[in-house]
This record gives structure tokens, C-alpha cells and sequence, in this order.
């Protein structure tokens, strides 16, 4: 299956580079892309427990999905995602 989530915090191509190695680190996950402009962030994956997966592993990174809460500490984490991603 493939889908497309919204995320918050999306900012550059630190932020879609830190997050295309991150997921594509996971297993199964695969066809990863980052759309920065429209915040998107799109991937093919086996079943919903991947798709869960790939969820908290955004919110981890600091981009949680859109409509959920996103907190001080969400927007400090992509910050540094972004960063990092910056200089790899």
C-alpha cells in the first residue's frame, strides 16, 4: 500500500533528508518521498502496523502528524533533525 501523510515542523532539505533516511532505515518501508513545499511526506508499506510505525518514528524526529499536538518539544526535536540533516 502507499500513502501520504501531513506532517507539522517541515521546514527545508535538512528536515526531508533526516527524515528519508530515518524511514528508509525501517523495514519494509519503501518508495520514500519529501515533499517540503506541501509538508507531505509520501512511502509505500506492507501493513498498518508499519504505517504505525512510520508515524511514531515521524513524531520521534520531531514531525508529528498534521491535526495532532505539537508541542515545544516536537518543534526542538526537527530543529535538530534539520540541522543534522543539513550536514549529512
Amino acid at each position: 500500500m502507499k500513502t501520504t501523510i501531513y506532517i507539522q515542523n517541515l521546514k527545508c532539505g535538512g528536515c526531508a533528508n533526516t527524515i528519508t533516511k530515518n524511514l528508509a532505515q525501517l523495514e519494509a518501508i519503501t518508495e520514500v518521498t519529501v515533499n517540503v513545499e506541501e509538508s507531505k511526506v509520501s512511502f509505500a508499506y506492507p501493513t498498518e502496523e508499519k504505517l504505525i510505525e512510520v508515524k511514531e518514528k515521524l513524531k520521534t524526529l520531531g514531525y508529528p502528524e498534521d491535526g495532532e499536538a505539537n508541542s515545544l518539544g516536537s518543534k526542538a526535536k526537527s530543529y535538530v533533525s534539520c540541522a543534522i540533516g543539513k550536514m549529512s
